[in-house]
């Protein structure tokens, strides 16, 4: 019985060893991994920027401002000193070409100066066209209102009703500048087959212009819109 407890007893040691040395190899990875995060440690804080405080930024950045105000003050103020005034022409085109050449510039000068007559005359050239063109729009109205009142009384084919130059002649019938003696004439045949509202306001106002030449008997031009008037309101009623 001895020899076997001493017998059990002896296999129990190579079981410790196994455990022992399961648990010296993970203490040495343990050790391992410690070692490491220091080693990362150190590294981060050696590559960490130093943290400079705000208060000292701000006060750098306002120094820096400060004297590059002061620095470009003194420059401007050398500048103004220094260099005779400009008139505006030779200012448009030497700006910013201090570096060339007294030659250069005569050049350069010479090509500024025909650019800015070409653009001159372009711009002349564009008003000159618009006042041709307002020139000619003026007249079409009352030219086109006296062909289409001649359209109607030569060429009733092909004549068609436009409201626009009707309006335009009921407006200036009684103005013998705008529509002469002999388109009253043709305009009055014209007038006999107005209808509606518009016959009804041509009567007023060929009345009303009856009424004011009784107050201004000596007025030429209100007398002979008058005449026509009559004529009118003798047609219409």
């Amino acid at each position: 019985m001895a020899k076997d407890k001493s017998l059990k007893l002896g296999t129990n040691p190579p079981k410790r060893k196994k455990l022992s040395s399961v648990a010296k190899e993970e203490h040495v990875e343990e050790v391992m991994d410690t070692k490491v995060q220091k080693k990362r440690k150190k590294m981060e804080v050696e590559e960490a920027p130093v943290q400079i405080p705000h208060e000292m930024i701000t006060a750098n950045d306002k120094k820096q401002k400060k004297e590059k105000k002061r620095k470009k003050k003194q420059k401007t103020e050398q500048t103004e000193t220094s260099d005779p005034p400009r008139r505006p022409e030779e200012a448009h085109v030497l700006e910013g070409e201090e570096d060339l050449t007294p030659d250069e510039r005569r050049v350069l000068e010479r090509k500024m100066k025909k650019i800015l007559k070409k653009e001159e005359k372009n711009r002349l050239k564009a008003e000159g066209e618009t006042q041709k063109k307002m020139e000619a729009s003026g007249p079409i109205a009352p030219q086109q209102a006296l062909d289409y009142l001649t359209c109607w009384a030569e060429n009733r084919t092909e004549w068609k009703f436009q409201k626009t130059r009707q309006t335009w002649l009921l407006q200036h019938m009684f103005d013998s500048e705008k529509i002469p003696d002999d388109k009253f004439s043709v305009l009055l045949q014209y007038l006999e087959g107005l209808r509606g509202g518009a016959r009804d306001t041509t009567v007023q106002k060929a009345m009303a212009l009856v009424e004011e030449s009784g107050q201004a008997p000596e007025d030429r031009a209100v007398q002979q819109r008058a005449h026509r008037a009559r004529e009118v309101i003798q047609l219409l009623s």
